[in-house]
């Protein structure tokens, strides 16, 4: 089974303290991912120190102005306590009000990107902590106050450090949704190739190669996304190596992948034109990952971590249905792998997460709307009879199953005589009784063609009180769903009365 925690970044021995500072690490992010996934916001990540617990720096006052102008003097004057300072700035750098005085201290942020660009390894670690704190700030005006460290930022990417690279790309991240001018900058001075040279020359460590897909999903979340951002994503390799990370990896866990199938995700649905993607197996590769997934599922896996994967690939791969030829789906592994894997994916979340379970019977939907194949899959591994003990419940599912129904009994004349021998007339003899409109329609619609195909069920459909059914919808609704009950009445039921 795959698992949402990371390995550590170090060869070195493990330290409990440390192991303890991921699993709160991991959790936290979880929590930001999981927010993204209900909401869809842009979202900023503060990555916490591994020497958190330690004991802080003795400071004179509470943390606060004073600290802050205390640290700034310090740190011109005392050479020889340089790093000691900058620790403890990054701490008195977490509140709020303290970032906003340390902005507005004469050549604040030019004194930490002095120190970011010298000799001294442990200060320039300590130095892009500090802008990562400031870069957190709910205050847009500290992230656009940092602006003159970006250069910097996006040179020290091509770094060897793994700890301080992911630094330097979550401090990115966080600045990229700050304002237009703070995106336009990072734009011009060649984030997106940055980014693309990150993930190649540390393709790897899977840390960074999260991070990087971080900082991708800030930008492509942004409201100007598909004027300034989008074309240069799809010019540069940055697609190929988000399909490539879109496979959970055994050790590291699914956190990659999740961030990857977002930025998927917000590419698709940004764009009309998929063919690019498509040709480089998106669509394929989102396949193999649900069937994946489903089967996981299947046997009891119910890991957080998958749900917040499933949820971003669902809406990629039923997004890039619409734009896909029907024999680019057909593949030697056949459909019954697919249409398994996503009912298990609706049984599986149905009371748990009804969103994720109705996304689940979107993509069966587009399936079976788009080729009878799909259809006949469901049919032929006995999944139909699940689907229809669906139809009682609310929240969208019952909509969307109903029109997976219509979908097949609409494909072949045969299809509807396999759904009336799976029962489909007692259970659309409720849903016929039902108060949702679009059940009812969708209902009389699969009737109708049920009828039509095959003259017996209109009679069965007699005996089992479907005439007062129509009877009641005929004189109690108006419009559309009046003259279809008033159709089959007076021309396929009315001899049966």
């Amino acid at each position: 089974m795959w698992r949402l925690n990371k390995v550590p970044h170090k060869a070195g021995g493990e330290i409990s303290r440390l192991d303890e500072f991921r699993k709160k690490r991991r959790e936290h992010e979880r929590a930001l991912r999981q927010a993204r996934r209900d909401k869809q916001l842009v979202s900023k990540r503060l990555i916490l120190n591994e020497d958190e617990d330690q004991p802080d720096v003795t400071m004179d006052t509470i943390p606060g102005e004073q600290d802050v102008v205390s640290l700034l003097h310090k740190l011109k004057h005392d050479v020889t306590e340089k790093e000691a300072h900058l620790r403890a700035l990054g701490k008195v750098l977490r509140d709020p009000s303290a970032q906003l005085t340390f902005i507005k201290q004469e050549n604040s942020v030019h004194l930490l990107v002095g120190l970011l660009t010298g000799s001294n390894a442990q200060c320039r670690l300590h130095a892009v902590r500090c802008l990562h704190e400031l870069s957190h700030s709910p205050n847009t005006s500290v992230g656009a106050a940092c602006l003159p460290a970006t250069p910097y930022l996006l040179t020290y990417l091509a770094g060897q450090s793994p700890r301080f690279t992911e630094l330097c790309l979550y401090t990115l991240g966080n600045m990229c949704p700050d304002c237009e001018v703070v995106r336009d900058k990072l734009l011009a001075q060649g984030i997106i190739p940055a980014l693309a040279s990150c993930i190649e020359n540390q393709r790897h460590n899977l840390g960074v190669v999260e991070a990087v897909f971080f900082t991708l999903g800030q930008l492509l979340q942004t409201n100007d996304a598909a004027e300034k951002v989008i074309p240069l994503v799809l010019a540069s390799s940055l697609p190929s190596h988000l399909l490539s990370v879109l496979s959970p990896d055994p050790e590291f866990g699914l956190a990659p992948a999740i961030e990857s199938a977002w930025c998927l995700h917000l590419l698709i649905c940004s764009t009309e034109d998929h063919r690019e993607l498509l040709a480089g197996g998106a669509l394929l590769q989102c396949k193999s990952l649900l069937v994946s997934l489903g089967g996981s599922v299947a046997q009891g896996n119910r890991d957080q971590g998958i749900e917040l994967l499933v949820s971003p690939l669902l809406r990629c791969f039923g997004n890039l249905l619409c734009s896909c030829p029907v024999e680019d789906l057909n593949t030697p592994g056949g459909d019954v792998p697919l249409v398994d894997a996503l009912c298990s994916l609706v049984h599986a979340f149905l009371h748990t997460r009804p969103a994720l379970a109705r996304k689940a019977a979107w993509v069966l939907n587009n399936l079976t709307a788009h080729s009878a194949e799909f259809c006949s899959a469901l049919l032929t591994s006995n999944l139909v009879l699940g689907l229809i003990q669906l139809l009682p419940f609310s929240q969208g599912i019952n909509t969307m199953i109903i029109r997976i129904l219509a979908n097949i009994a609409h494909k072949k004349q045969e299809f509807c005589v396999e759904l009336a021998e799976l029962g489909l007339l007692p259970a659309l003899s409720a849903t016929l009784r039902m108060a949702d409109q679009e059940m009812v329609t969708l209902s009389l619609d699969i009737l109708y063609m049920m009828v039509v195909r095959r003259p017996q069920v209109a009679e069965e459909f007699v005996k089992q009180g479907g005439f007062a059914i129509l009877e009641a919808i005929q004189y109690n609704s108006e419009g559309e769903m009046r003259r279809r009950a008033t159709y089959l009445l007076e021309r396929h039921l009315g001899i049966y009365q």
